[in-house]
């Protein structure tokens, strides 16, 4: 779909490097005071990860949310480096897969957001992993690796 303002929004500003989420519930603090179940729902829609997945899917590379699948997205050809949109959103997606990997595989670990609405990596040790931030390096750069970043938090994790 052609939207003419929306292209001509984007050339001013730039595309969008971020993602927020609200939510209507919580204690105000950025937390939502220990509800599985929100907890859940928040899980599942962080997990869409919808251009990482088609670009891993045409690449050949199934997105099943385990550390394996992080060192399949390491070894991707980066193409999406020469198209800035893309890269902003691929890295959106690629922090929140990583993110999704990492609440899934590594116990105690779970969404929490952020005043302003940044989706965070909240560790049972208390460690917060900003890892949307994370997913933008990796997209730019490479650098670190997805499965490296996940090494190091799964690590640091351990009692």
């Amino acid at each position: 779909m052609n939207i003419s303002f929306l292209g001509n929004w984007r050339k001013r500003r730039g595309p969008a490097f971020g993602v927020a989420v609200f939510s209507g519930g919580g204690d105000g603090d950025g937390h939502d005071g220990g509800d599985d179940e929100g907890h859940e729902g928040l899980a599942e829609l962080l997990s869409e990860c919808e251009l990482l997945r088609t670009q891993a899917q045409q690449a050949g590379v199934e997105l099943d949310d385990s550390a394996a699948s992080l060192e399949a997205l390491d070894q991707l050809v980066p193409r999406w480096r020469d198209d800035e949109e893309t890269l902003a959103w691929l890295g959106n997606d690629a922090g929140l897969y990583l993110g999704t990997v990492v609440v899934r595989t590594i116990p105690g670990a779970r969404w929490e957001i952020w005043p302003g609405g940044q989706p965070v990596v909240r560790l049972a040790s208390g460690r917060e992993i900003d890892v949307v931030e994370a997913g933008h390096e990796w997209a730019a750069s490479g650098v670190p690796e997805l499965s490296q970043l996940y090494a190091e938090i799964a690590e640091g994790n351990a009692p």
